[in-house]
Parts: structure tokens; C-alpha cells; sequence
């Protein structure tokens, strides 16, 4: 990995590292607006060309029905099925917490403020494909779904070269109760599911990760339809903070562990001495060796690099820039670091909280957002399937207390039928 001093690097210098998932020339663009076209103009035709040009599969029809599912999913092991189990307990509770009612407000004798929640009725679920299957991806998407009470939950995912998904998808399916899964990837199903086909029900808000064209897709589709994304959440990516606390093999392990999800993949690692960037280095050449992806971590690990500071405080700095969607501090000072977190997706703290829990396990979401967009926008929650509509309630004693202060806004902004509107009541 290279290697890079603090205290070498200026503001410009800095930018250009923080940088990543660039596309100057377009090019991701026009490809993508190409197949957006396609979808909107042919439907299930275009996704069966697509089938075939990109996951090399032909296929008969585009999905699979709960039949189908149930017969792909009887090759998991109870031990699979145990471990899955503990995964949908963890994540249900932790999203389960955050279905909360809101209290109603007295804003001023007679005039009462509240918030409820309404789920989000038809909702699309991305579950990548490529070169690893997810189905954790599926239960972090289709619990808070479920737990949120949206109406329609479409659910998307490439085909495999057998022209089914993977069998731990279809046992996921399963455990939600989602009776269909539909035979798409990449930025044909997201259009797929932002216009609508013959088979694939427009939607009204698409979740999950993907590659860059799958993000491009998102974003897209978002400026130009009225369907709303989750955020874009591409490439994925780890920071990693560490000082002479840190267990090296640990860290090479976490950046491996992210390095191996995808060759766009990046494993940052900014520490506080150059002795532990050389530690760490070692232990990257030592356990990428018996990786079964070790040529896509190979890949991804050269494409990223280490920062050595002299401080955490300078590591939170660089971290802060960066905008992590994951963000490890393996020290056991993090304690006293944590409040200058800023920017971040997901954080992981101390030496034995591995991001691989969170991945998978621990409770919380793992799509979260990417490419420093975890300055603006935060991971996949509950809220991220619901609406939250105001309501207001106005007594006759309201009226009277809040009656002249909306006349005489209304008039100074020159909006006569909104006085009026108050007037008229006041009046009664």
C-alpha cells in the first residue's frame, strides 16, 4: 500500500486522496442512461437482453415464485439456517427500537403539533449478485421494510449462471415472507423498478448497494422520476484508525475484509506511527496469500493506501475528510475520540469489534452511504421506510392565540387570502 505523511500533505493534497468513484468523462453516465432507456422503452424484454449479455444467462421467465424459492433454499444446512436465525433476531431488535411514537406538542394553549408515522407503500430492494451473493444485504433491507408496514416490497438480484439465485437469498426470502424475487442486476433492475415493466411493479423508493453503475443508476433515476433512493451507496469502503494499541494482524484483517467485496473496493488505514503502517503491511502480505479472493483484495488493496500521523486527533482529522462509510477504531483510547466523529457511516470500536460483525450479525444496518456521502446522509434505518406526516389541531381558544399573529404575517408577506382564511374563523 502507499504510504503517505500527515504532515507532507496540504489541503489540495488531501482532497485528491479523499477523492474516489469518479466518472469525468461520463463515460459510467452514458452507458447507464443508455440501459435506463432500453428498460423504459421495452420492459421485461430489455432485462431478459440484458440477462443474457451481462450475467450470461438465458432466461424463461423473470422470477422465481415461492415454490421455486422453497426448493432452492432446501440445500441450506441447519447450521446456515442457525446462523442466519441469529442475524434476523439481532437485526429485527435493534430496527424494532426505532418504530417510535411521537408526542403530541402544545405549542400555545389551543394549538397542538404532532408527527405520525405512515409506511412508505411499494419499496424496491437492490440485492447485489456479482461476484459475492449477499443475503445479509436482504435481511438488512427486508426487516426494516417488514418492521416499517410498507404495502409492496419488490425484491431484485442478478441471476445466476444456473438462472436461479443463490440458495441463502432464497431461504432469506423465505424468512420474510417474500413470495417472489425478480431475475435482475445491475442498473437495468433499478430502472426496472423506478418505471415499471410488464412483470416488475413500479415502486415508489429503491434501496441498496451496488457498483458504480448500480450508484449512477440511483442517482439518476432519482433527478428524473418521481422515485426516491436510499442514497447512493456504492463502492464499498473501510477507515481505519489505529495507534501502538492496535493489533496489526486485526487491522490487516479488517482492511482485507473489506478489500475483498470488490476491486472498486477501497481499506484505508491512518495511523500514528510509521512502525504500525510497516506492521500492518506485513500482515496484508501474509494473509492475502491464503485468500480464496485474494486477486480482487490484491487489486483493491493497491488502490488504497496508508496516512501516518503523529495523533488520533490528526487521524480523526484525515477521518473527518475521508467521510468513511465504515470507520474502525481499533485502539483502546477510543473513548476519548469518539465525540470528535463527524462524518461516518458505521463505527466500530475497540480491538474486537471487527466490522464483520456489523456486516453481518450485530444488529445495525450495513447499507450506508459511500464515496463521502456519510457527510450528508445516514445508513438504511426504519426511517428510511416511513413517512412522517404533521398534523395540527386548532381549538377555539387556539384561534384566538394564534389568530392575530398569522393575520399580520400574512399581510406583510401580501398573501390577503391567507388572512382571510384566518379572519373568517376568528370571526365564528
Amino acid at each position: 500500500m502507499k504510504q503517505y505523511n500527515y504532515s507532507d500533505l496540504n489541503k489540495s493534497d488531501i482532497q485528491k486522496l479523499v477523492q474516489r468513484n469518479v466518472d469525468p468523462a461520463n463515460e459510467i453516465r452514458t452507458i447507464v442512461e443508455d440501459v435506463i432507456k432500453h428498460v423504459q422503452q421495452n420492459g421485461d424484454a430489455a432485462l431478459l437482453d440484458y440477462a443474457l449479455k451481462f450475467d450470461k444467462v438465458e432466461l424463461e421467465k423473470l422470477y422465481l415464485d415461492k415454490d421455486e424459492l422453497s426448493d432452492i433454499a432446501a440445500s441450506v444446512t441447519d447450521e446456515q439456517k442457525a446462523a442466519l436465525q441469529i442475524a434476523y433476531n439481532n437485526i429485527y431488535r435493534f430496527h424494532q427500537s426505532q418504530l417510535k411514537t411521537e408526542d403530541k406538542v402544545e405549542t400555545m394553549p389551543g394549538v397542538t403539533c404532532w408527527r405520525e408515522l405512515r409506511p412508505i407503500e411499494k419499496v424496491g430492494l437492490y440485492i447485489p449478485g456479482g461476484s459475492a451473493v449477499l443475503p445479509s444485504t436482504f435481511l438488512m433491507l427486508g426487516i426494516p421494510a417488514k418492521i416499517a408496514g410498507c404495502h409492496k416490497i419488490v425484491v431484485c438480484s442478478p441471476p445466476q449462471k444456473n438462472g436461479k439465485v443463490n440458495a441463502f437469498i432464497a431461504y432469506v426470502a423465505l424468512l420474510l415472507g417474500i413470495d417472489r424475487i425478480y431475475l435482475a442486476g445491475g442498473a437495468q433492475a433499478i430502472a426496472a423498478m423506478a418505471y415499471g415493466t410488464q412483470s416488475i411493479t413500479k415502486v415508489d423508493k429503491i434501496f441498496g448497494p451496488g457498483n458504480q453503475f448500480v450508484t449512477k443508476s440511483k442517482t439518476i433515476i432519482q433527478s428524473t422520476t418521481t422515485t426516491a433512493i436510499d442514497m447512493p451507496a456504492g463502492p464499498s469502503e473501510v477507515l481505519v484508525i489505529a495507534d501502538e494499541t492496535a493489533n496489526p494482524a486485526f487491522v490487516a484483517a479488517d482492511l482485507l475484509a473489506q478489500a475483498e467485496h470488490g476491486m472498486d473496493s477501497q481499506s484505508i488505514l491512518v495511523c500514528t506511527s510509521a512502525a504500525i503502517a510497516n506492521e500492518v503491511a506485513a500482515e496484508l502480505d501474509q494473509q492475502m496469500l491464503v485468500l480464496p479472493r485474494a486477486e480482487i483484495a490484491k487489486t483493491a488493496i493497491e488502490n488504497s493506501y496508508i496516512v501516518v500521523t503523529d495523533t488520533l486527533d490528526n487521524c480523526m482529522k484525515f477521518s473527518n475528510e475521508y467521510a468513511p462509510e465504515h470507520l474502525i477504531l481499533a485502539t483502546t483510547n477510543w473513548q476519548s475520540i469518539i465525540a470528535g466523529i463527524i462524518n461516518a457511516g458505521s463505527v466500530f470500536l475497540g480491538n474486537l469489534t471487527p466490522e464483520s460483525v456489523g456486516d453481518y450479525a450485530s444488529g445495525t444496518n450495513h447499507t450506508l452511504p459511500t464515496s463521502s456521502y456519510s457527510r450528508a446522509y445516514s445508513g438504511v434505518s426504519v426511517d428510511s421506510f416511513v413517512k412522517k406526516i404533521t398534523f395540527q389541531h386548532i381549538t377555539p381558544e387556539g384561534i384566538k392565540n394564534i389568530g392575530p399573529s398569522v393575520e399580520i404575517l400574512a399581510e406583510l408577506e401580501g398573501l390577503h387570502a391567507h388572512k382571510n382564511a384566518v379572519t373568517l374563523r376568528m370571526k365564528e
